[in-house]
This record gives C-alpha cells, sequence and structure tokens, in this order.
C-alpha cells in the first residue's frame, strides 16, 4: 500500500504508557469503594467534583425544581430529541423476535428476549454536561423495558445540570444521582449501603470510566468499552477543506485524547485542510482542547486509491466515520469494522451524537472490529429453552445423546440420556452404557 501520513499523532508507546497508569489508579480506587462503601464514593467525590451533599440521590422535589429551571424550548428540544432515539430504538426492538419451533415431531426449541433486570447508566458531565448521554443510555433501556434503571452523572460547575437532570428523568430514570467517575461506575457495579448493586453498567466517560467498566466486566455486564472520542473523515474533491476541518475539530474539542484522522486521496484536499484547520483553531472557543487533541492525536493520511482508503478505515476501525466521496454507499458496502456511519455531507457526527435518532455510544480503540454501539439489543439476553413433548421423541433424542456423552465419557451424562429411553422408549439400557441405535429407533 502506497499510503503516506502527512501528520502523525501521538506514538502508540506513548499512549499505552498513559493506559497503564490509568489501570492501576482505577484498581486501587475501586478496591477502596468495595471496602469501605459510601464513605469512600463521599471522600471521591469531595476530592474530584468538591460536592458532598447530604444525598447523592435526587428526591422527586429536587428533580422537578431543576427541571424547572429549563426554558420551555430547552424542555422541547430535550424531548425531540427523545423521541427520535426512542422510535429508533423501538424499531430495533421490534426486529428481535421471540421463536419457538418444533424441529422434529415432539422436539420443540425456542428462545425469549428478556431484558437485564437493573442497569446503570453513566452520563458524562465533568468537562461539558453530556444532555445526549442521558438520551442513549436511560431512554433506550427504557424502550427495552429495563425495570430498574439507575442513573449517574457528575455535578457541573458545583451542581446538578439541570438539562441532564431532565433528560434522565424524562428517559425514564427510576434512580438519579449526582456522582461522577469510578465512584459512580463503582458503586453502581460494587453496591454501597445506600445504593443496590446493578447487573448492568452502560455508557461513556473518560479513560478512567472505560478502565473501570473494563476492570468490573465479569462482575457485571456492560456495553462496551467506550474510550475517548474518535473520529475519521473519509473524504475526496468532492468536499472542501472547511467541511472536512470542521468535522474533524467538532470532534476533538470532546477532550485531549481525542484522535481526529483525515482519509484521503487527495493531496490538495490534505494540504487546505491543515491550513483550515490552524484557521478554524484561532477562532473556536473551544480551541484549547482541540489544538491539544489535534496536535497529539490528530492524523493525516493520503492514499492512492478508494481501495486503500477501505483497506487502513478497517485497520483504524474509528468510532466515528464521515464519509464525503463520490462513491459513499460504496464504503457502507465494504466497510467491516467502525462505530458507526455518517454518510454525505449532508450528514454529520454531531447530529447522531445528539438527536437524529441513533446510539451514540459505539466501540472506540479498535473494539469496532468485533461489536457494535450501544443500542436496545444490548439490554435485552436472548435465552434459549427445549421441550420435549413425546414418548418417542424423549426415546429418540434420549438415544442419540447417551450414545454422544459415553464418546465423551461423560456416563453421568449418559445415565441422564439412558433414563428416558428406559422410561418413554421401553428400551433396556445397562447402567453405565450407551443406548443401541436400532433399538432406539424401533
Amino acid at each position: 500500500m502506497a499510503i503516506e501520513y502527512l501528520k502523525r499523532g501521538k506514538p502508540e508507546a506513548e499512549r499505552a504508557d498513559d493506559d497503564a497508569k490509568t489501570r492501576a489508579a482505577v484498581e486501587a480506587t475501586l478496591a477502596d469503594i468495595e471496602a469501605r462503601g459510601d464513605v469512600a464514593v463521599r471522600e471521591l467525590s469531595e476530592k474530584f467534583d468538591n460536592y458532598s451533599p447530604a444525598s447523592f440521590r435526587l428526591s422527586q422535589q429536587e428533580i422537578d425544581d431543576l427541571i424547572a429551571q429549563l426554558s420551555p424550548r430547552e424542555l422541547e428540544d430535550i424531548k425531540f430529541a427523545q423521541e427520535q432515539v426512542r422510535n429508533f430504538a423501538q424499531a430495533q426492538r421490534d426486529s428481535m423476535l421471540d421463536i419457538e419451533v418444533e424441529t422434529m415431531p415432539g422436539v420443540i426449541l425456542g428462545h425469549k428476549n428478556i431484558p437485564v433486570q437493573s442497569v446503570g447508566c453513566y452520563v458524562p458531565g465533568g468537562k461539558f454536561p453530556m444532555v445526549a448521554s442521558a438520551h442513549m443510555s436511560v431512554a433506550t433501556a427504557s424502550v427495552a423495558k429495563v425495570p430498574r434503571i439507575i442513573a449517574c452523572t457528575p455535578p457541573f460547575k458545583g451542581k446538578p445540570n439541570p438539562g441532564v437532570i431532565a433528560a434522565m428523568h424524562l428517559g425514564g430514570a427510576h434512580e438519579i444521582y449526582v456522582m461522577g467517575g469510578i465512584q459512580a461506575v463503582g458503586a453502581m457495579a460494587l453496591g454501597t449501603e445506600t445504593i443496590d448493586t446493578v447487573h448492568m453498567i452502560v455508557g461513556p466517560g473518560n479513560a478512567f470510566v472505560a478502565e473501570a467498566k473494563r476492570q468490573l466486566f465479569g462482575r457485571v455486564g456492560i456495553d462496551l468499552f467506550a474510550g475517548p472520542t474518535e473520529t475519521m473523515v473519509i473524504a475526496d474533491e468532492t468536499v472542501d477543506a472547511e467541511m472536512c476541518a470542521t468535522d474533524l475539530l467538532g470532534q476533538a474539542e470532546h477532550g485531549y485524547n481525542s484522535p481526529a484522522m483525515l482519509l484521503t486521496n487527495s493531496r490538495k484536499l490534505a494540504a487546505e485542510t491543515l491550513a483550515e484547520i490552524e484557521r478554524i483553531l484561532t477562532i473556536l472557543p473551544t480551541a484549547e482542547t482541540a489544538r491539544v487533541s489535534w496536535q497529539e492525536y490528530g492524523e493525516v493520511i493520503l492514499c492512492d486509491s478508494y481501495d486503500e482508503m477501505l483497506a487502513v478505515a478497517d485497520d483504524v476501525a474509528s468510532e466515528h466515520v464521515q464519509v464525503m466521496t463520490d462513491r459513499d454507499d460504496w464504503f457502507l458496502d465494504h466497510m467491516t469494522c467502525y462505530g458507526a456511519l455518517f454518510l454525505g455531507p449532508r450528514t454529520n457526527v454531531a447530529n447522531g451524537d445528539k438527536v437524529i435518532g441513533t446510539n451514540h455510544t459505539l466501540p472506540t480503540k479498535k473494539a469496532g472490529r468485533y461489536t457494535g454501539g450501544l443500542w436496545v439489543g444490548k439490554f435485552l439476553k436472548t435465552h434459549s429453552y427445549q421441550k420435549v413433548t413425546t414418548d418417542a421423541a424423549a426415546a429418540e433424542i434420549g438415544a442419540y445423546g447417551s450414545r454422544l456423552c459415553m464418546l465423551e465419557g461423560f456416563v453421568g451424562h449418559a445415565e441422564q440420556c439412558n433414563l428416558r429411553v428406559r422410561r418413554y422408549g421401553g428400551v433396556n439400557v445397562p447402567y453405565g452404557e450407551a443406548a443401541p441405535a436400532q433399538e432406539a429407533a424401533e
């Protein structure tokens, strides 16, 4: 491949070193939460958020008072966004069917889609109050009919953010806590004296939140590893540098470690985009963050062909992939590893983040190779069942099962099958022997 890096980000070795430091800090903090419960949670909240209320859980009156601080327009916008998210999530849910089939006479197999019984939704809010994240986790869990939905968000500038709390409440949260970071994820997953544990943790967050979810996976379920925001723009000369630069910096402002990559087959577009990024950074109010992110994690890759761009894109497996080319649907047909696709110049990642209806909690750090993003199906468990309704089926399946168990040396397993062969098929199978094929068939 004749790809050329016109700009590179921080070396992988440095990124790995950052990850190792995060792992150690999270491990120690989770152990403290497990050992000391509410006391540890309060100390962490005081240390990191300078926040120590009488109760971290909001009362209904507190929720109502916070919602009352929003203007009618703000409230209507939140409701509109949640309607889009709910509509798409409901369409996804409707596609997931319970099934029951008779695979042979007297043998019935099926599966049921059962909601996870309790979910903890983490909604980031330290740097920016992530109102939209509440739609993506809480409202989607509500569509899945999760019986207990709790939601945590850090204080914003020292107090609960009205927009985030409104979105959590309208989305269907049953319990709302103003609590952030590792302490929130740890409290929901491990439980404390005042917070019952949940079965699953979902939602994006900073590197510490993502690492906490990774370490807790197994004790609780998680949606996916959602680390720092990543964005990739795949573009050719059908679009201009302003469009590319705007879409790159629009995501780079998320944090100091948000990778943004331009993938193009146009040297002219690449050069003009680099210049346009510098121009926008002089006027962007969030440039302090976006500039560091672009300098340390921004990349521009020049390719010879669309096939090369496709290969690089699938290898990177970026969280957000904005495709603006003369063959957008070709990328849709051929790309296999990504979080979500945003096709054409009329589409943009910000719409996906906030309002259009698809979920914005997406795989990062190449996790798009093995999972998609958060969706209503993540809140559902597909459980199988089986039922044998005739004596003949019990004897026939039992005989096959007996022989296959003995093939593996599982005598006790075989006897489970043999008992059915004797009882329902009238075949006298000696204890500890495989059922004979011919007699079972008769």
